[in-house]
């Protein structure tokens, strides 16, 4: 019985396999410029529909979902860096973060549990991937990837910079890449670091 928006048939191996390697490759490349320390945030919105060449939210791949998150979570963990998966827009954008990240931040946790058709396959895929997973509705992360048009920026901190990867896409998905810094302030008299 196919389910309307979610993929009916399987990714095969060879595109799996070339989607990790070029998320893979914008992730390594997002940490090099963004030069994020051990305990920071890092939000990551992917559209698994996009990356299979559908509009948004119209052909959701729990396998493709699942691959992109697993070489995401794989890096920034042994890296000491928190994720933070975003829900698609049928929960308000919400964020799958572990639980000791909410609890670092002092971030208001929710109660939801994502799906693929509600919150889709990348956050349903944290959900299960993570130890001790939450959601929560608002973060602001030190860097972002954006898979698909996701609109992650509702969750950096207010300065965003782009960060321009050698790959623009990650299968058929538009990539945004943004790190964040400080904000300066005091004016022409001021002297910054």
């Amino acid at each position: 019985m196919s389910v309307k928006g979610v993929a009916e048939n399987p990714t095969d191996r060879e595109e799996i396999n070339r989607i990790k390697e070029q998320t893979a490759q914008v992730l390594r490349e997002l940490l090099d410029a963004a030069v994020m320390k051990e305990g920071q945030i890092l939000v990551a919105g992917c559209s698994s529909s996009e990356i299979e060449a559908h509009r948004i939210g119209s052909y959701s791949s729990e396998e493709v979902g699942r691959a992109v998150f697993e070489v995401i979570y794989g890096e920034l963990k042994s890296r000491g860096i928190y994720l933070a998966a975003q829900c698609c827009e049928h929960l308000n954008r919400a964020l799958i973060v572990e639980e000791e990240c909410a609890l670092k931040y002092g971030l208001e946790m929710v109660n939801v549990v994502p799906q693929l058709k509600a919150g889709g396959s990348f956050a349903t895929a944290a959900f299960a991937g993570f130890e001790n997973p939450v959601a929560v509705e608002r973060i602001q992360a030190h860097a972002g990837i954006d898979i698909g048009d996701t609109l992650i920026g509702m969750h950096l901190r207010p300065v965003a910079v782009p960060v321009r990867t050698s790959l623009r896409e990650i299968g058929s998905a538009h990539v945004n890449c943004a790190r964040t810094r400080l904000k300066y302030i005091g004016g022409e008299r001021a002297r910054y670091r």
